[in-house]
């Protein structure tokens, strides 16, 4: 799929008190969403389903909602354990 492509995915917010080996342990991905102009928004996504969207549409455009904003983001980073393949923490960066 291309960049013109709008992959819409479910997020949860993150709650203070839980740190990413928390959310990793329930199936959640720590993310971060940030961009010029707005302060850096920290989610979760259900790991297993972003893991499965991002395989086949890796260069899309990702819709990601955080409280009560939604961001069109593309994948900046995605910090991985080489041993396991598991990913750690994915950076979202706003486009537009």
């Amino acid at each position: 799929m291309s960049k013109d492509t709008i992959v819409k995915v479910e997020t949860f917010e993150r709650t203070e008190g839980k740190n990413p080996r928390m959310l990793r342990a329930e199936g959640k991905l720590p993310a971060t969403v940030y961009g010029k102009g707005i302060e850096s928004v920290s989610i979760a996504l259900d790991s297993h389903t972003f893991g499965l969207v991002y395989k086949n549409n890796a260069d899309a455009v990702f819709e990601v909602k955080a409280g009560s904003k939604t961001y069109k983001v593309t994948v900046q980073d995605i910090q991985l354990n080489y041993a396991t393949n598991e990913m750690l923490n994915v950076e979202f960066k706003v486009v537009g």
